[in-house]
């Protein structure tokens, strides 16, 4: 085996992780607001849905790529777009697009609640070599957070879908819910802290001088 092929696959980090994730959502925004001017709203959610759908086909291979893994949540949220984008370009209907988002955060608040109510921190699972450090409290407590908040996100979405357009909806999805996202994942570093977590890389071991190998 060559040394390259052992080495552990990087992990998504920094700009890389956020583009992954945000990137396939903000191409669908983008081509929204192209396409609408063009071809209108219905036939403009048409068009941007196509582009949201090979735009996260394209994030899954990018992942696979760079980091030779892709991401159980990557996992979920693309067969998601993919399925519900089908059926808005099919039906012509922009509101099973508008779904997905309440699927995705019920589920994750389903799995994650069951997780705590069991006493099973899955979020640990997923991010363990993340939170270097955190004590089992301290994911016990992550996991029951971010079940509530994903369980809040669901009953917003929906709220959304029945009260505002779909252009005041799409604003809200891109930019708003990914603000409130990175706020309450930082409201939970003072707790993380008091938990274990750590913000230092770990030192390396000094390299033998080759006077100390001789």
């Amino acid at each position: 085996m060559s040394v390259d092929s052992a080495k552990p696959a990087p992990r998504p980090h920094g700009w890389g992780n956020f583009l992954l994730d945000f990137g396939p959502l903000l191409s669908f925004f983008i081509a929204y607001l192209i396409a609408k001017s063009q071809l209108g709203s219905l036939l403009g959610t048409i068009a941007a849905t196509f582009v949201f759908m090979v735009a996260v086909l394209v994030a899954m291979g990018c992942s696979l790529y760079f980091y030779r893994r892709v991401s159980p949540m990557m996992w979920i949220s693309a067969i998601l777009v993919v399925g519900f984008g089908g059926l808005t370009i099919y039906f012509h209907d922009p509101r099973f697009i508008q779904l997905k988002p309440t699927l995705i955060f019920g589920g994750f608040a389903v799995f994650l609640l069951a997780g705590w109510l069991t006493g099973r921190p899955f979020l640990q699972y997923l991010f363990g070599p993340i939170f270097e450090g955190l004590s089992e409290r301290g994911w016990m407590k992550l996991t029951r957070n971010w079940a509530f908040f994903f369980a809040g996100m669901a009953v917003f979405n929906e709220v959304l879908r029945a009260t505002v357009s779909f252009d005041t909806w799409l604003f809200v999805k891109v930019w708003g819910v990914t603000a409130l996202t990175f706020l309450f994942g930082a409201a939970n570093v003072p707790m993380l802290l008091r938990n274990g977590l750590t913000l230092e890389a770990p030192a390396e071991p000094e390299k033998p001088t080759p006077e100390a190998e001789g």
